[in-house]
Order: C-alpha cells, then structure tokens, then sequence
C-alpha cells in the first residue's frame, strides 16, 4: 500500500517536472540588434509587437543552396498561414563578405520573391542571441514569445509545418 502512494506520487511528481519543463520553454531573444529592415516600410519588428503571433524565424543568407532549397517552404507557409497568426521573419545573416552589401540583400529578396520580413544581421547579434550555429535554421516562437521549436537544415517540412499548425491552434 505505502508502495503504491510512492509510485503515485512519484508519478505525479514527474507529470508536474514534464509539464513545467513543456510549459517552460525559453524566451525568444528577440531582433535586437538588426537592420535595415526589408518589407515592414523600413520599421522594425519586436517580438512585443508580435505578441499573439505564431513566428517562424528563418536564419538565412542568399548565398546558402540549402537556405534556397528551404525557401519555398517558408514562403509557402507564409502565404498558407499568415491570415491564421503567422510572422515569417527571415534573418539575413552573411556566409560570404559580399553577402554584407545591403543592395545584394535587397536584391535578393526582390529576386527570390521574399515578400515576408527579412532583417539583415550583419553583425550576427540575432544569430548569437538565438546562439545559432547553421545555415539554414528554422525557430518557431509559441503566442507567448516562447522558443518552442527549430530545425536545422533541409527536411522535415511536414514536422515543421505540423508544429506550425499545433502553434497557431494553442489559445492566445
């Protein structure tokens, strides 16, 4: 009997640590630090002014092949659910010197039809505050400005895009 209380108790001690743990997820740190902005009319995005958005945060640069096979991912989901509480923020950060030029940035989010916001981190302070690692990753803040999921590289879209969904389905 007393063994039973135990293992009970120990069970309900760990369904309390496994919910905390879920429902503690790390705060996003943010954009601070980047610019220009490109598509928002030059004004920059916080995640306070975001606050009740789904955000998919996508470390890019133009010169990555595989951040440019990713893209049409990210841009299909942007056109699917930004009407549903979807922010897609791409964060230019440079591989290459020549990839710090403004005007190649801004080329190619005109070439590559990005239409969501892209911010350009040249200084990598968004990169090292999300303590990034790789080109591309893919970060998905929760309504409440929690980190709640990334992936990094090629694959898995149908995950991602499931966490998307699960995301913008959770209340306000």
């Amino acid at each position: 009997m007393i063994r039973s209380v135990f293992v009970l108790l120990a069970i309900g001690v760990l369904a309390l640590a496994v919910s905390a743990a879920a429902s503690g997820a790390a705060t996003a740190p943010g954009f601070a630090g980047g610019g220009p902005w490109y598509n928002t009319g030059g004004q920059p995005l916080t995640l306070s002014d975001l606050h009740g958005k789904v955000v998919a945060v996508d470390m890019w640069t133009a010169g990555c092949i595989n951040c440019l096979d990713i893209l049409p991912y990210v841009k299909q989901w942007y056109a699917k659910y930004r009407d549903h509480g979807l922010v897609v923020v791409g964060v230019h950060t440079p591989e290459f010197e020549h990839e710090h030029s403004l005007q190649y940035v801004q080329d190619a989010v005109t070439r590559l039809g990005v239409a969501f916001p892209v911010v350009v981190d040249n200084d990598y302070r968004i990169w090292h505050a999300y303590n990034n690692e790789y080109w591309p990753t893919v970060y998905l803040i929760d309504k409440q400005g929690r980190l709640r999921y990334s992936h990094i590289g090629e694959g898995d879209y149908g995950t991602t895009e499931r966490m998307i969904q699960r995301l913008l389905a959770e209340p306000s």
